[in-house]
């Protein structure tokens, strides 16, 4: 059964000529210390029979520890990833600006084999970045979100 996801990818106007995603850095060990690629849409996996979007907006409430910002989300999209994954995403044009980010959180034994068993956040950061930032910071597989966004901008439906 392939595995899905629903997630949000929040957008903004900035000053300069690029937009500016809202991206979260994922938490945990392995994540620790890495940029380049360490860097994800707010997302979480979702039942069949669940609604994508309502999953959307529980998962990001989760990972921010804020319920996303009221706005006129989209549908974007639903792209597998290279782990065979499928994303759903929606997306709005919203300025958000939490006062922190508080995460739910997940066991880990780590170092593994230590049986030492510790509750990491899913995500320990996020920020607005610009477009060509978040090139960079995203994992590959979430690029053709990215680039579905700034097509979806650059024919004025964004």
């Amino acid at each position: 059964m392939t595995v899905r996801s629903a997630g949000i990818l929040l957008y903004r106007r900035s000053a300069g000529p690029e937009l500016e995603v809202w991206i979260a850095h994922m938490g945990g060990p392995f994540w620790a210390h890495k940029d380049a690629r360490a860097w994800s849409i707010p997302k979480g996996e979702y039942l069949p029979d669940e609604d994508p979007q309502v999953a959307a907006q529980r998962e990001f409430a989760e990972e921010m520890g804020t319920p996303a910002p009221p706005a006129n989300y989209a549908l974007l999209g639903s792209f597998r990833q290279p782990s065979g994954k499928i994303i759903t995403v929606f997306t709005a044009e919203a300025d958000f600006a939490p006062e922190r980010i508080a995460s739910n959180t997940f066991p880990l034994e780590w170092p593994k084999g230590s049986g030492i068993v510790r509750d990491y956040p899913e995500i320990d950061d996020a920020a607005w970045t610009t477009e060509s930032d978040a090139r960079i910071k995203l994992v590959r597989g979430q690029l053709p979100i990215l680039d579905a966004l700034v097509r979806k901008e650059q024919a004025g439906d964004a």
